[in-house]
């Protein structure tokens, strides 16, 4: 199975001059955790999630609607590919301990966005997908306090 037959499709996004509230309020109004940040021409330039935002407003002396992205936005974004195996994504949220992917063409261009959510709720329906296995040891590596894995890597 590949990616492209599970990701969201319908993809909001923000560029690096949006500020935090406007941000916010797309999360908010399309129920989501994840914006992809993304030039004029829809090529992925990072991925802002609702908890950078709160981080990011919560140690700053500033409002949200001062605080442009592009000042928070991680400086790598991890990708996945439309026709890329849906257990290579998995294995990349594992190794990046990301819930999210955004999912771009070739030419990085933002076609999508893969969710764990995504995966689960599509598995629960089809014989073809990831094994239980696969899904709860990525979530497992995902979950795993940050002092945890730190504490690990020592």
């Amino acid at each position: 199975m590949k990616v492209q037959d599970v990701m969201t499709s319908k993809v909001r996004s923000c560029g690096p001059e949006t500020n935090l509230a406007e941000a916010v309020k797309m999360m908010w109004e399309n129920d989501c955790g994840i914006l992809p940040v993304v030039d004029s021409q829809s090529k992925i330039l990072s991925a802002i999630t609702d908890r950078d935002i709160a981080i990011a407003v919560g140690t700053r002396s500033r409002l949200a609607a001062d605080i442009p992205v592009v000042d928070v936005m991680p400086d790598l974004v991890v990708t996945a590919a439309p026709d890329e195996d849906l257990r290579s994504a998995l294995r990349t949220m594992k190794t990046a301990l990301v819930r999210r992917l955004p999912v771009t063409d070739r030419d990085g261009v933002l076609r999508g966005i893969l969710s764990i959510n995504d995966i689960v709720l599509w598995a629960a329906n089809n014989p073809t997908a990831p094994s239980a296995e696969d899904v709860v040891s990525t979530l497992k590596a995902i979950c795993q306090h940050h002092r945890t894995r730190v504490a690990a890597a020592r």
